[in-house]
């Protein structure tokens, strides 16, 4: 069973930066797509970014322009670059495979963005 566990989250003022880290129990990176994830308060887990074995990489419009999505096989680790964060991006964050069924969820990382 792969276990995911994704750090780099934290309370943040508006405008700032944080950069997400996303480590796999074994190397799973070379195999699916990834993608980042957000669930805010009362509201659906929605898909924030994805990045294909080629590197390909999509956004929500939500983010895009701010963040970047990237891999690095060799340490079995998925980030995310998060830039102008605003309050609205406040939520747990998670990463998982896309584009199939999902993976085991980890625990996630909160990010909070406040003033």
């Amino acid at each position: 069973q792969v276990q995911l566990v994704e750090s780099g989250g934290g309370l943040v003022q508006p405008g700032g930066s944080l950069r997400l880290s996303c480590a796999a129990s074994r190397s799973i990176f070379t195999i699916y797509n990834m993608g980042w994830f957000r669930q805010a308060p009362g509201k659906q887990r929605e898909l924030v970014a994805s990045i294909t074995l080629t590197s390909s990489t999509n956004y929500a419009n939500s983010v895009k322009g701010r963040c970047t999505i990237s891999r690095d096989n060799a340490k079995n680790t998925v980030y995310l670059q998060m830039n102008s964060l605003q309050p609205e991006d406040t939520a747990v964050y998670y990463c998982n495979r896309v584009r199939t069924a999902p993976l085991d969820w980890g625990q996630g990382t909160q990010v909070t963005v406040s003033s």
